[in-house]
């Protein structure tokens, strides 16, 4: 039952968490006070009596998570922090000012922050990754609650996390829906039709539960319902009204993202019954458990091939993933409906209790991988190049986050074959190697892909390996070693007159041109620049001055922002690297010109001119441009 004075104290807190955001976004000059406003009640109650946490420990594997994904309320979000007692007033007034850590939507510069928030339709999707650690791996009680705004609903990302979170049986993500009818530029779809939400909701399988927002004991109810509730997730319905407790903002267009002018805070201020500075103890969890133990590790023995077999990299890429998951427990794997070609299928046969199918749904899969990540699991998800590009606002966003995931594609470049453009991934290393401080890696041949995929599991941020679907030589013996950032060079020797470069696939017809270029008096020099970011500028620089500046570089992919884009930023030079300057440079790109059509990966490597025939004409007319032949 809920008391009379529990009631006034949550409305106390409730105005509070207004006044603050008003106070902060009035300093700071933007900001979302009136989003923010609109969800005070139901934090209010939320950090009073639901939440579960440890602020002095929040690596505490037994504490609740809280995700906001409506990320411009961060305002109510620092709010709620002081008053944890967790920031000071002086730091809330901070708020969005050069070297403070409450950014204008949050980060997890914030050690209560667990992913960063601001892109809608993102946050939902990483709470069912949250929830499934909770559910399945770590297999401890903690709940996952999401605050959503309303407008965000419209992403189909929010619709895929609603399928999957019914599919696993989530009962421990719990959605709050604020739907407070505004969106940025006027009403949402569905304005204050909360029924509407309802239905879409229970035609997933979810618990649905419709409230007034600003009703304490109505949300009292709803909070005690949802934490009660063991067979399915729940999402609470919440009707509110931007702005409440301001009648000059209340439920009225056109204050979205509007902070208040000083004149109008002090007004607003008062009429929410003034400052205060109240602090509350957050409940920490009652059980002080570990994460459930997932297995013991056992020695690594990383899959080994003989040379001049034929293997596609992707094939050793799950070989290799099968050895990691003997050898590291707290490798965790996600897949798009792919899994036989990609062939993620041997660890989900191996290790079904940390394998999660996310059928054809990308988007849900890379979220699900940052949620994984929090929790302190490896994720590894995969599938075609190509479909990463549906997900690509969720890389970027796993990237502000801090994430440390590996996402690996397959059937990339013109070389898939008949399958035909739709199917090829011919961008994948361009919007790969933008995101920031991202890892790309391309190998050539099966035992370089156990390697990397070892390194993989060890490396921060975002990684991203390339695997190729036709079966092509083992080129390296299992003893060679293979360095995130450094490259092989096959073939060298002191009278190279041109160097190739290439990664993947392209590697076996630089090597097939090398032969073909030496049976007429050329030795051209082979690297394989098998990590596309960081590249290996060293060896290219010398390559260059061994070479006279005579560099061909071939890759499968689209002329822009690939391997060929890599090869120049290394002589480009930046802030902390001086330009390189070797007379003479001349940089050659092959790269797929034109938009291919279906074939033969022969046909199609020799259409798009990245095959040997192409790579020896190219170095030919170098040579002999260099001896003054023409």
């Amino acid at each position: 039952m809920t008391t009379q004075e529990q009631l006034y104290q949550w409305q106390e807190l409730a105005q509070q968490l207004r006044v603050d955001s008003i106070r902060a976004t009035t300093i700071a000059g933007s900001g979302h006070p009136t989003s923010s406003m609109s969800s005070a009640d139901l934090m209010a109650v939320f950090l009073s009596k639901y939440l579960r946490y440890d602020f002095d420990h929040p690596d505490n594997p037994n504490s609740d998570r809280f995700i906001l994904s409506k990320g411009h309320a961060a305002p109510l979000l620092y709010s709620m922090y002081k008053a944890a007692g967790v920031i000071s007033d002086q730091e809330l007034l901070s708020l969005r000012q050069s070297g403070s850590r409450l950014e204008g939507h949050p980060t997890p510069i914030l050690p209560w922050v667990d992913v960063a928030t601001g892109s809608l339709g993102q946050g939902l999707p990483i709470g069912v990754g949250v929830a499934l650690a909770g559910k399945y791996l770590d297999q401890l009680p903690y709940n996952v609650w999401v605050l959503l705004g309303d407008s965000e609903t419209a992403e189909g990302s929010i619709w895929e996390a609603f399928d999957h979170a019914s599919h696993y049986t989530l009962d421990n993500l719990i959605a709050i829906i604020d739907v407070n009818r505004l969106g940025q530029r006027g009403q949402t779809e569905l304005g204050w039709n909360t029924q509407a939400y309802a239905n879409r909701a229970k035609a997933f399988g979810w618990q649905t539960i419709e409230i007034d927002g600003h009703h304490l004991t109505e949300i009292d109810q709803a909070f005690s319902a949802a934490v009660a509730i063991n067979d399915r997730p729940t999402v609470i319905i919440a009707r509110t009204k931007k702005g409440k407790g301001v009648k000059a903002l209340e439920d009225l267009g056109g204050w979205h993202g509007k902070a208040l002018k000083q004149d109008q805070e002090q007004q607003a201020i008062t009429e929410l019954g003034g400052e205060r500075h109240i602090t509350i103890t957050v409940h920490k969890p009652e059980e002080q458990s570990q994460p459930a133990t997932l297995g013991v590790p056992q020695p690594l023995q990383l899959p080994t091939y003989q040379k001049g077999n034929k293997v596609a990299t992707r094939r050793a890429y799950g070989d290799a993933l099968l050895a990691l998951g003997t050898s590291q427990p707290d490798v965790v794997v996600l897949d798009a409906e792919v899994s036989n070609s990609t062939y993620a299928e041997d660890f989900a046969e191996a290790f079904p209790e940390r394998y999660f199918e996310m059928y054809i749904a990308e988007q849900q899969m890379i979220a699900a991988a940052v949620g994984l990540q929090v929790r302190k699991y490896k994720p590894f998800a995969s599938t075609f190049a190509a479909f990463f590009t549906r997900g690509y606002d969720f890389i970027r966003m796993a990237a502000v986050s801090r994430a440390n995931i590996n996402l690996v594609g397959s059937h990339a470049g013109v070389s898939i074959g008949q399958d035909g453009a739709s199917q090829m991934g011919l961008e994948d290393l361009a919007a790969f190697r933008a995101v920031c401080n991202s890892t790309v890696l391309y190998p050539s041949d099966a035992n370089q892909t156990a390697k990397l995929v070892l390194q993989m599991s060890n490396t921060p941020g975002i990684v991203y390996l390339r695997t190729t679907r036709e079966s092509t030589p083992v080129i390296y013996g299992s003893e060679e070693k293979f360095s995130i950032g450094s490259s092989k060079v096959i073939h060298r020797s002191q009278g190279d007159q041109a160097t190739i470069i290439a990664a993947g696939i392209t590697v076996h017809e630089a090597l097939k041109a090398y032969d073909r270029l030496k049976n007429e008096g050329i030795t051209a020099r082979i690297i394989d620049a098998y990590s596309v970011k960081p590249i290996d500028v060293q060896t290219l620089h010398q390559a260059a001055t061994d070479t006279n500046g005579n560099l061909v570089v071939v890759e499968d992919h689209w002329p822009e922002g690939g391997l060929g884009a890599a090869v120049l930023d290394a002589f480009a030079g930046n802030i902390t690297t001086p330009t390189y300057k070797i007379p003479q440079l001349q940089i050659i790109k092959l790269a797929v010109q034109n938009m291919p059509t279906s074939g033969t990966p022969e046909e199609l490597l020799h259409t798009a001119k990245i095959d040997a025939d192409a790579i020896v004409e190219v170095v030919k007319s170098q040579v002999r441009r260099l001896v003054g032949v023409s």
